[in-house]
């Protein structure tokens, strides 16, 4: 009944611009993007940025921005930084942009919907500036998961978890996944394929070159257990791409929570747990141009919607025809999908449920190759995404993720 009344909700569209030709259509207030950066995204706890403090992190993702944006810094209206696990994340942030040289005129927020927090900060700027709040804003995704570990739900008062799908809210995502896969006859071989596919792409992509004009040369201290000091080092590449990796490796790794439904979900066909952070710029065209600012895509829409929390990972099949019926826009419309993989059991279920031509899906490889920093990762996949989208000279990108306690979100940009 919960899915059947999702649909329902979904069938409502909003009123604006449809179809790939009204898109294409260039107006001064369009919301675009003129910078698209990321750090290289490494291994929690053992990678290069495990010993970056969280405003650490922050604050040289803020000093990159203001490098590689090419106006005064004091021009930011607002800044939007999603992130998921950092405690206290205004102080961190509003401490390290000030530490990095914005101004103090130049306010910050912070925004939390799990694993989507990246493309909400995005959304959330793109909104200020299509309402006229704002004429620039600078949205962040950033996430330590070595300084932070994700810790799980908290507590409950009893008349809240007496609810069974409240309840379901604050179980273990390793839980959800084996839910996906056994509701839905998600076998161990073919997430291990799957997965396997994420990294051979993302090998492919990383010696070919190609997160080369997306990722900047990241500095990051590291502890130096010897002498008791840190030093500097200047961080390149993402580490947790696994060069070789064949499903038969994969199928050789065992189950990561035997003691959930049929155990299929294992270290080699989930997101890996990691650190990274990713920045967009965005403001009004007439703002770009007046700038002379290079511009990179354009937000159109991005839209959100509810699932049961016991299958959260199913989230992007409802989200992802929400937004493209609000831009009136088919799948084949679509020439690249950024769809976040949690799991593999969760993302290969959403594209064969949703018919997408797996061509087109993370065609670098995805969170199970390179990892999922959960507030980076809505920010990450629009960074790669236009990217792509730039290489192929492409038109459409839609970025999709499913969301902790039952959600799914998916944005639509445009290629300039």
């Amino acid at each position: 009944m919960a899915l059947e009344r999702i649909k329902q909700l979904s069938s409502h569209l909003y009123g604006a611009p449809k179809g790939i030709a009204a898109l294409k259509q260039k107006r001064p207030d369009d919301v675009v993007i003129t910078m698209a950066i990321r750090s290289p995204l490494t291994k929690a706890k053992k990678g290069g940025l495990k010993d970056m403090t969280t405003d650490e992190l922050m604050l040289e993702m803020f000093k990159q921005t203001i490098s590689h944006s090419q106006f005064e810094p004091a021009l930011v209206g607002d800044i939007c930084v999603g992130t998921v696990l950092t405690p206290d994340p205004v102080y961190h942030a509003r401490g390290a942009a000030l530490a990095a040289g914005f101004p103090e005129t130049v306010p910050i927020q912070a925004i939390n919907r799990f694993c989507s927090s990246g493309l909400m900060a995005a959304t959330t700027i793109a909104n200020q500036i299509r309402s006229g709040q704002i004429e620039i804003g600078l949205a962040v995704g950033v996430e330590s998961m070595s300084q932070n570990p994700d810790k799980g739900g908290p507590q409950q008062a009893e008349d809240v978890g007496a609810n069974i799908a409240a309840k379901d809210c604050t179980k273990p995502m390793g839980w959800t996944s084996e839910n996906v896969a056994e509701d839905y006859n998600i076998s161990r071989e073919d997430m291990d394929e799957f997965s396997a596919k994420s990294y051979q792409r993302a090998e492919h992509a990383e010696k070919s070159g190609y997160f080369a004009k997306e990722i900047v040369p990241f500095p990051a201290y590291q502890n130096d257990p010897t002498s008791g000091t840190r030093k500097k080092v200047v961080i390149q590449k993402d580490d947790g791409i696994r060069y070789g990796t064949t499903q038969e490796n994969l199928l050789k790794i065992r189950s990561a929570f035997p003691q959930w439904g049929k155990s299929r979900t294992t270290g080699g066909n989930a997101s890996q747990i990691t650190d990274g952070a990713a920045a967009v710029m965005m403001m009004t065209r007439e703002k770009a141009e007046e700038l002379g600012l290079n511009i990179l895509g354009r937000h159109v829409s991005t839209a959100v919607a509810g699932v049961p929390p016991r299958v959260m990972g199913i989230g992007p099949i409802f989200a992802i025809p929400l937004v493209l019926k609000h831009c009136g826009l088919s799948q084949e419309d679509v020439d690249l999908f950024e769809i976040n993989e949690a799991f593999a059991s969760q993302c290969l279920y959403c594209i064969r449920e949703l018919g997408i031509n797996p061509e087109k899906v993370n065609v670098n490889g995805g969170a199970i190759a390179f990892g999922h920093p959960l507030g980076c990762t809505g920010v990450r996949q629009i960074v790669t995404g236009l990217n792509e989208l730039h290489r192929r000279k492409g038109e459409v990108l839609l970025t999709s993720m499913c969301i902790g306690t039952g959600m799914g979100a998916a944005g639509i940009f445009l290629r300039e």
